[in-house]
């Protein structure tokens, strides 16, 4: 019987070496025949216990140089072939001719404007912390101070893995602050880009998915003051030396006391009418001091730090910067858009 095998694997192995093809078409059956998934030579990897104790070390060598053979030959025809094609191209190619323009293609205006945002807010001591999309419960809700039955989940309809109530689409990139608050000592100050996810209707001002800049100062003394200052260099660097904003009280579970922050648009032109609703102000973002039950969920004693966070919405930015009047322009993928962005920097 081992006889038999090993005269199987010699005749295979003489079948392999003196192999040749003459177009793709038998290239691919010779393949399948002894690479595909079901080829020649794995049923006799099974055929190893009915092979003395003493002949298995030959017989598991002999087969390993069988598929290495088949492996290496496989490439040479596919080289061979591909030779001959080329050969046959380059006979045909007419050096002379001028040489095609490339096509440019160019930086989305959600990731111009990201970056534009990342710069300002490196400038004056924010590092960039980056983490998964797909979050559990604990970091993106009850850490937060969001526990499960807590009202404030129902203002960010989730979307949850299918047959799962633990992960789901993260649905701010407050799971970031959370997660480096329970690696790191204060001081933090970071800054969380990133994509999220709601289950929202899709209009012209709002989308299921959306980016943010996020943002975590903590420290010893941190006040609200320091937060209304660095958000008013963040309006100006942004928008405009001479940009006003506002600050509106609101409400997260995250932060006390929260505040909403405005920026002035003015309603001189439609597309400013349109995201402001007529009113001349549009919202950027949401904004506070860190909760205590936020600091202590993480691990940080609130009675020694204080902190501020604000996260701040990418696509309304990029729709007032680049004078965009339709949110949904922006996840369309259409070319004629996306290239009038080929030479912004």
């Amino acid at each position: 019987m081992a006889a038999l095998i090993f005269d199987k694997i010699d005749s295979l192995l003489e079948e392999i070496k003196n192999a040749h093809v003459s177009d793709a078409k038998e290239l691919e059956q010779w393949r399948i025949r002894f690479l595909g998934t079901k080829n020649i030579i794995k049923p006799l990897f099974a055929e190893i216990r009915n092979i003395p104790g003493d002949q298995r070390k030959e017989f598991g060598q002999r087969l390993n140089l069988l598929k290495q053979t088949a492996e290496s030959q496989y490439q040479r025809l596919q080289s061979s072939l591909e030779g001959g094609q080329d050969s046959s191209i380059r006979q045909d190619l007419d050096l002379t001719l001028p040489p095609g323009s490339l096509q440019l293609g160019s930086r989305h205006p959600v990731t111009l404007v990201m970056e534009h945002m990342i710069d300002i807010f490196s400038r004056i001591g924010f590092a960039v912390a980056e983490d998964r999309e797909i979050e559990d419960d604990w970091h993106n809700f009850t850490a937060m101070n969001t526990p499960e039955h807590h009202p404030a989940r129902d203002m960010q309809d989730t979307f949850y893995l299918k047959g799962s109530k633990e992960y789901l689409l993260r649905t701010h990139t407050s799971s970031v602050q959370a997660r480096v608050m329970t690696t790191q000592k204060p001081p933090i100050r970071i800054i969380a880009p990133g994509r999220v996810f709601r289950n929202e209707t899709i209009s012209a001002r709002s989308h299921c998915q959306f980016h943010q800049v996020e943002g975590l100062y903590i420290d010893i003394g941190v006040s609200f003051a320091d937060m209304k200052q660095t958000l008013q260099f963040f309006a100006r660097e942004m928008y405009g030396s001479n940009t006003k904003i506002r600050l509106r009280p609101s409400y997260f579970p995250f932060t006390e006391p929260s505040a909403e922050m405005d920026v002035w648009l003015g309603t001189e032109t439609a597309t400013a009418k349109k995201l402001t609703k007529g009113t001349g102000w549009l919202e950027v973002l949401g904004c506070g001091m860190v909760d205590p039950n936020v600091l202590s969920n993480c691990g940080i004693d609130p009675d020694v730090y204080s902190g501020f966070a604000f996260g701040i919405g990418i696509e309304r930015s990029a729709m007032q910067k680049y004078d965009i009047s339709d949110i949904r322009l922006l996840f369309e993928n259409d070319v004629r858009f996306l290239n009038q962005f080929t030479s912004v920097l």
